[in-house]
């Protein structure tokens, strides 16, 4: 995902640095154009995976029945080659239109009873790679890394680890996400779609993000891995928190 670019440093000399690879790639299903996506060009069963898994258009793996992948191109046909499909909407609209909003009735609910050990964060946070330039996202149990990807976006990301846990049939329920960046709405929605009932970042999370996952069952907690570090929402999915 890195390729040699050529550079003049400001002090002076010529060198070459790594620089992150960047591709827009169109993404169609069942024949239809469903949307356009900048991301890294690697690893893009996993992302269309769990792209389309975080956009309810698919409910398992299975539910895929071919994937073609092309330069800036995927093809996508699912069991039900007829549907049509679209591009999930977090924000809502009411009132003709004329007002925006977020309607947490519509979302999922976190069904899970696990709980995390703040080591356990402590040492996933650890584990995370780190690049400088992309942005990293993993899939843990306990402490240890079970899938993990990076992307210049973590969207993306997220969406390349669900998706590989889709396809190793793996129990969201018993996972948690760890991450680098601030935790937004999107991130805070699609781990609600994939039940997955911890959501850690190094960066804090925005207003919205806290409000949306109080109502909805989802623990977030913020700038892990910093003296920082603090749970924003439903604190009892944690065991280790300080007095």
């Amino acid at each position: 995902m890195f390729k040699k670019i050529a550079c003049i440093r400001i002090g002076g000399g010529q060198v070459t640095q790594d620089a992150a690879e960047e591709a827009p790639v169109a993404v169609f299903v069942n024949g239809r154009h469903l949307t356009t996506v900048i991301l890294s060009p690697a690893g893009l069963r996993d992302f269309i995976t769990g792209y389309l898994y975080t956009e309810e258009i698919i409910r398992s793996a299975g539910d895929i029945e071919s994937v073609r992948i092309e330069e800036n191109r995927i093809s996508v046909l699912t069991k039900n080659i007829f549907k049509r499909v679209s591009v999930k909407k977090t924000i809502l609209s009411g009132c003709g239109g004329a007002i925006s909003y977020i309607d947490t009735q519509k979302l999922p609910a976190i069904d899970s009873d696990l709980t995390v050990f703040v080591p356990d964060i402590e040492a996933a946070v650890a584990a995370l790679p780190v690049s400088g330039t992309l942005d990293a996202v993993a899939l843990a149990t306990g402490g240890r890394i079970v899938a993990c990807a990076e992307d210049l976006d973590r969207h993306n990301a997220l969406d390349r680890v669900i998706g590989h846990g889709l396809r190793e049939a793996l129990d969201f329920s018993l996972t948690f996400v760890v991450g680098t960046g601030p935790v937004t709405s999107e991130m805070v929605r699609k781990c609600l779609v994939a039940n997955i009932p911890v959501l850690v970042s190094t960066g804090p999370p925005t207003a919205l993000a806290v409000e949306i996952a109080e109502e909805t069952g989802l623990c977030i907690v913020g700038s892990a891995g910093t003296p920082e570090m603090a749970v924003y929402t439903h604190a009892e999915r944690i065991e280790g928190i300080g007095a």
